[in-house]
């Protein structure tokens, strides 16, 4: 547990060779926490594999699942300052970072600010959370499941179509009742995996199946961030892809992926060139074996460039 201030302590792990490359696992959500099968990506005699939970999850603590955890503390910024504080914890000059989903838009964040730190990126399913990214994902989306939106938009508490159905679901998640935080975390998981049923068939739920406690903590911070748009300035992990020049990349992500659609993924590459842009016809947010097997031929290369 490392000690990042206020109040906070954030979970880490490191396994693999520890005289290996460095690299970093971003995990998604946000609020997801970090999964053991991430470490299965890296070849542990090659890599010093570092994990980590994200403020507010997993085995970090204050949980956010906890109404009184105060949530004012829980920015990009805030983790941004974490990895640069667990990389000097570890005395890491340089590591790779690999992520995807919300995790791509905080190595993003991080790698703008501190390009000199990032050897390598590696991304499966590219987002950078820009307002427009969020109003398509929470509201666009509808088109193709307006059943199940108009459920989502009823369960923000009379929020009127046009209206801000986030932040309607960042005060219901953080309500004192717990049962209101409870049908709110519920009918948010309905959305998600409304949205996610495409790439599982239906059989399974990858945002309700989660333990009660894991759930009501991702929900809650999804919406703190996303209420905020990410307290980014829209399109500026866009604009300053230039600060990650001589930073080689490679992004990895889904053609039919209905959550965070291509032409996110085709934007950062053009405005990074050391990116290479791998476009998977089969695949959607979560992936395929396809995309497994970009991500490991990537992993696989640098760390023999190493």
């Amino acid at each position: 547990m490392l000690d990042v201030g206020d109040g906070n302590l954030v979970y880490w792990e490191a396994c693999g060779n520890p005289d290996g490359k460095p690299a970093l696992v971003v995990h998604g959500g946000p609020g997801s926490g970090c999964r053991p099968e991430a470490r299965q990506y890296f070849d542990p005699d090659r890599y010093r594999v570092v994990l980590f939970d994200q403020r507010g999850c997993g085995r970090s603590t204050p949980h956010a699942s906890d109404p009184t955890t105060d949530m004012r503390h829980n920015t990009t910024r805030h983790l941004i300052a974490d990895m640069e504080r667990l990389r000097e914890h570890l005395g890491i000059d340089r590591w790779l970072l690999y992520g995807g989903s919300w995790g791509s838009t905080l190595i993003l964040a991080y790698a703008e600010a501190h390009p000199e730190q990032v050897s390598e990126i590696v991304i499966s399913a590219v987002t950078t959370t820009r307002r427009s990214e969020i109003d398509w994902l929470y509201r666009g989306a509808g088109r193709f499941f307006p059943e199940q939106w108009e459920r989502f938009l009823a369960g923000a508490a009379g929020t009127p179509r046009d209206g801000d159905v986030i932040a309607a679901y960042a005060r219901l998640t953080a309500h004192p009742d717990a049962a209101v935080r409870e049908k709110a975390t519920a009918d948010w998981c309905t959305w998600e995996d409304a949205v996610l049923s495409g790439e599982t068939n239906g059989a399974s739920n990858p945002y309700g199946d989660r333990p009660p406690a894991a759930r009501l903590a991702l929900v809650r911070i999804c919406a703190h961030y996303f209420s905020h748009g990410a307290w980014l300035e829209e399109g500026v992990l866009l604009r300053d892809a230039h600060r990650l020049a001589g930073i080689p990349g490679v992004l990895v992500h889904g053609r039919l992926d209905l959550a965070g659609p291509l032409d996110t993924a085709w934007e950062l590459a053009r405005a990074w060139p050391d990116a290479q842009l791998i476009v998977v016809t089969d695949a959607g947010h979560l992936g395929s074996a396809t995309t497994r097997a970009h991500v490991l031929a990537a992993l696989d290369r640098f760390a023999r460039e190493e």
